[in-house]
């Protein structure tokens, strides 16, 4: 199993213990870039389904364009808030 492989249904930021969504939670997935597959946990913001567009948002990622401490931007897709699109790699 290859890395991207290993990586798609797990959530961001959890422990590597606890990766999987909970059946009590709202998530996004995350497409394109470095963190494509993974799933990001938007239960307490903006942009869940049936609410107002979510915010953009710069996750820190060891594996984007500037490595360790590097963040990758990903916003909320128009009129689909189940769904966050890469837009790119800030340091």
């Amino acid at each position: 199993m290859d890395e991207q492989e290993f990586m798609r249904g797990r959530v961001y930021g959890a422990d590597h213990d606890d990766a999987g969504p909970r059946p009590d939670h709202t998530y996004a997935q995350l497409v394109g870039g470095p963190l494509d597959g993974l799933l990001l946990d938007i239960t307490d913001r903006p942009g869940r389904p049936g609410r107002a567009p979510g915010e953009p948002v710069a996750l820190v990622t060891e594996i984007g364009r500037y490595g360790p401490g590097g963040r990758s931007l990903y916003a909320p897709r128009p009129h689909d808030g189940t769904r966050y699109d890469w837009h790119g790699d800030t340091p």
